[in-house]
């Protein structure tokens, strides 16, 4: 028999319950409508003659030997004046990953690609540790990322940098795709679970000038944001966005490229 006080909890619990997924159902109700009613048309940028500044690609590594080579290729391979590029390799790794990494940028180095490894000791900050210790020896105006399992086009960067022309522009993140989404039932249903975000929430968050987030990759950063915002923190486990928040309460407006997509490997096991 119940206790009136079990059973006046368990009514407690389902009504919040009731309450919160209800609250999230309208949530994305509105995210829906801003989708059909407010999302506004992608322009693509005309190049121009602009004096390119100077910009840093972070790649924060962490025991990922299988993915190191095909993303050095795909960054390597970046169109932008290599006089005004350099790539940090933020390599924390404790397994062969370290190893595999200095051969491949030896190589890389000598094609003339501006290249560096920076392997720590510890990994204090986790991603985010990473991501401030290459910071402060950086020298880019802009600072993009990369994780280890992404792939940017080659124009990336001559699409991206053009936003940063409106001086309140502090961040522009690219739309994630999916080499491997059809790899298994798995890749199908993380993929059908990532696009809302990506293609439906972002944009039409961005297009009514609501707050929107840095993913942790495929994006690029004014190095001026992420020090007004009090840089990277491991306060907590996402330090994306933690300090996105802390960006754009501090004034800085965000940038969705729609239209500019990076391709990415979804998780093939559990």
């Amino acid at each position: 028999m119940w206790s009136s006080f079990a059973l006046y909890t368990l009514i407690f619990l389902y009504v919040g319950a009731t309450l919160v997924w209800a609250a999230f159902g309208l949530y994305n109700g509105w995210i829906f409508y801003l989708y059909l009613k407010k999302r506004k048309p992608e322009v693509p940028f005309a190049q121009t003659d602009l004096s390119w500044p100077h910009v840093t690609v972070q790649l924060p590594i962490y025991n990922e030997a299988n993915v190191i080579d095909d993303l050095l290729t795909a960054v390597s391979g970046l169109e932008y004046p290599r006089g005004k590029l350099e790539i940090q390799v933020l390599d924390d790794s404790t397994d062969e990953t370290t190893r595999r990494l200095k051969s491949a940028i030896g190589a890389l180095q000598k094609q003339g690609t501006p290249i560096s490894l920076i392997h720590r000791q510890n990994r204090d900050g986790f991603k985010a540790g990473a991501l401030q210790a290459g910071l402060d020896v950086s020298h880019g105006e802009f600072v993009a990322m990369f994780d280890a399992d992404f792939r940017p086009p080659k124009d990336f960067l001559l699409n991206l940098v053009p936003y940063f022309d409106d001086p309140d522009v502090g961040m522009v993140q690219a739309r994630w795709t999916y080499s491997n989404r059809s790899y298994s039932v798995m890749t199908k249903a993380e993929a059908i679970l990532m696009d809302p975000h990506f293609v439906v929430a972002q944009p039409s968050l961005n297009a009514d000038g609501s707050l929107i987030l840095f993913n942790g990759t495929a994006g690029i950063w004014r190095r001026r944001t992420i020090v007004d915002a009090g840089g990277w923190s491991d306060r907590t486990l996402t330090e994306d966005r933690d300090l996105s928040y802390r960006a754009q309460l501090k004034g800085w407006r965000f940038e969705y490229a729609y239209d500019v997509i990076c391709e990415s490997e979804l998780p093939i096991k559990i």
